[in-house]
């Protein structure tokens, strides 16, 4: 028989886990913003599991990547309506 391979959500979890010391390391405001990072990767855990990667973390970073470019879109959008 196979071997049962982790849930993304085991694997997003466990590389958060995997960066505490580095997370403690960080100045409080970067910690914040680390976790708000992780939060927006969060949200795209179904879409991840989708990918197939043989490295999750790299398609944790592109869930990060894509919300700060809709952000940035966002108040792109903002300032050319003033």
């Amino acid at each position: 028989m196979g071997r049962t391979l982790p849930s993304i959500t085991q694997v997003f979890l466990q590389e958060e886990d995997a960066l505490r010391r580095f997370r403690r390391a960080l100045r409080r405001a970067d910690q914040l913003a680390l976790d708000e990072l992780f939060d927006a990767a969060q949200q795209h855990l179904a879409a991840a599991a989708y990918a197939g990667s043989a490295l999750p973390f790299e398609i944790f970073l592109l869930a990060m990547l894509l919300e700060e470019h809709k952000e940035v879109t966002r108040l792109r959008e903002m300032l050319e309506g003033q």
